[in-house]
């Protein structure tokens, strides 16, 4: 392919990421012959793909020149894309004067026949234009932990839906592993430690793990005044979906350590893990954000407080910063600060001695 020819290529690209009704016509591949190699049909349709460009362009504009000023580049140029088009086909397209063109038959029915599909192209990208650049709307897929989408994010939808009536939320609560392309997932809530780089991972608040018992069980059983005298508690765990049981974080003397104390009751939901706490049946590792009111209320003590872990967060994950829908980039505008407004990682430290 010739200088011109890649000049007018890379001019198409630019024409089509503009995707306005002024700019270069999209086209179509005509003319491979059915059953070639992928090789063959690689050539026919970059010779097609311009040329029709070129053509439909010509048409609209009425001359050769008028259609170069367009598609930014030289008269020459559009004409011989034309010339090459009509090669392939093995039809003459366009009458050419020195004053005035006109179609053939042949043009004007292979015209007929690539309007629709270059009209549905274009229409299609001023269409994802316009879910970047325009009014939010379209169907947003949120993933969230159990707990967490449930106590958290799900009552701030509410007021999202309300400011933005035309985006629709399906809301996934999964405990496992998310997979951004396969789930088609556009946001995810998640907790822990982020350390997948390909994540864009932004903090809502810190995460706050305490060890937590109902006042009925600290007067029956005590509580806990060291890590080593867990394995005499009656210990409540959670199981994630992956089967694996969470292990208990604490921090001593700045490292962070683990224990898998045995449970006496081990849940796959959070939120059953507490009900269980609540009842007085043992004691759990809870989240902050879950235990924050009960602990103000005295429905819950908590010990160990010196040694909560402080290297674990809330987020809110999405893939990149890059090329967002408006739908997405409005969610996490109203979301980080409706989010960060509740307070939930600020535990009173009388609470949790």
């Amino acid at each position: 392919m010739d200088e011109a020819i890649n000049t007018f290529m890379s001019t198409l690209g630019r024409a089509a990421a503009s995707a306005t009704s002024r700019c270069a016509m999209a086209g179509v591949p005509v003319g491979a012959p059915s059953g070639d190699a992928g090789d063959a049909l690689a050539a026919s349709f970059a010779t097609s793909y311009s040329g029709v460009v070129a053509f439909m362009t010509v048409v609209a504009e009425g001359s050769f020149a008028k259609a170069g000023d367009r598609l930014g580049i030289g008269r020459s140029a559009v004409s011989r894309s034309v010339q090459k088009l009509e090669s392939q086909l093995g039809v003459r397209l366009i009458r050419r004067t020195t004053r005035s063109l006109s179609l053939t038959n042949e043009g004007q029915l292979f015209h007929a026949h690539c309007k629709p599909g270059v009209e549905s192209i274009t229409r299609a990208l001023e269409g994802v234009r316009e879910l970047r650049e325009g009014p939010p709307r379209g169907l947003l897929r949120v993933c969230s932990d159990v707990g967490f989408g449930r106590q958290v994010v799900a009552p701030l939808l509410k007021d999202f839906r309300a400011a933005y009536p035309d985006v629709a939320i399906e809301l996934m609560l999964d405990d496992g592993p998310i997979d951004f392309a396969s789930d088609n997932v556009d946001i995810a809530f998640r907790n822990g430690r982020m350390e997948d780089s390909q994540i864009i991972a932004k903090l809502l608040f810190p995460m706050q793990m305490l060890v937590c018992a109902s006042p009925e069980y600290a007067v029956r059983h005590g509580l806990p005044r060291s890590i080593g005298e867990l394995a005499r508690h009656r210990c409540v765990n959670f199981r994630f979906a992956s089967g694996r049981v969470r292990e208990w974080e604490f921090k001593v003397d700045g490292q962070r350590l683990k224990a898998a104390p045995r449970g006496a009751l081990t849940f796959n939901d959070a939120d059953l893990v507490l009900a269980a706490v609540l009842e007085g049946q043992g004691i759990a590792q809870l989240a902050g954000y879950q235990i924050r009111e009960l602990l103000g209320d005295g429905r819950l003590v908590a010990c160990l407080a010196p040694h909560a872990p402080d290297d674990s967060g809330h987020y809110l994950c999405y893939l990149s910063r890059r090329h967002l829908p408006s739908r997405i980039r409005v969610f996490i505008d109203h979301m980080t600060p409706a989010i960060r407004a509740l307070g939930l990682h600020r535990v009173d430290e009388r609470m949790a001695t």
